[in-house]
């Protein structure tokens, strides 16, 4: 028997978020945003502010992959208090490019949701890749 919690909601929503965005539905990963959702995305520009504009991005960044998407959650971690919950966790994402070859990295993903009555809804959003000061260059090949 599942119980039904914040935690269990939000869980399912961070779940229901990933299989959208890895079948390339935009509505669908779409629908998990609040109309007020402030997002800081691992891919210019640096703020992106309402759903409108966030769903043009995640259009625009489903057109740029061909091939079938990868959007695994790894390790989710809650807080949750009352009407606020976060889920911060490592996403393996990617795809297959146009000859077939998978193309992946790891990031870190945050995720703020408040409760909009009876659904769970991601008000602030941030992926980050982490980078090499130095070089300047982001580390897209580390693991785990």
């Amino acid at each position: 028997m599942i119980i039904d919690t914040p935690q269990s909601r939000i869980k399912q929503a961070v779940d229901s978020w990933a299989q959208a965005a890895q079948s390339k539905d935009v509505e669908r990963i779409i629908s998990h945003y609040s109309d007020e959702v402030v997002a800081y995305d691992a891919i210019g520009p640096l703020r992106f502010v309402g759903r409108a504009a966030y769903k043009a991005h995640w259009q625009a960044c489903m057109e740029m992959c061909t091939g079938e998407g990868m959007f695994e959650v790894h390790d989710p971690s809650f807080v949750i208090d009352d009407n606020l919950g976060v889920a911060h966790y490592l996403l393996h994402c990617g795809g297959t490019d146009d000859k077939g070859q998978t193309q992946s990295c790891w990031m870190r993903v945050t995720q703020c949701f408040r409760r909009q009555g009876e659904r769970w809804l991601i008000v602030h959003e941030h992926f980050s890749v982490p980078s090499d000061m130095e070089s300047g260059k982001a580390l897209f090949d580390l693991k785990p």
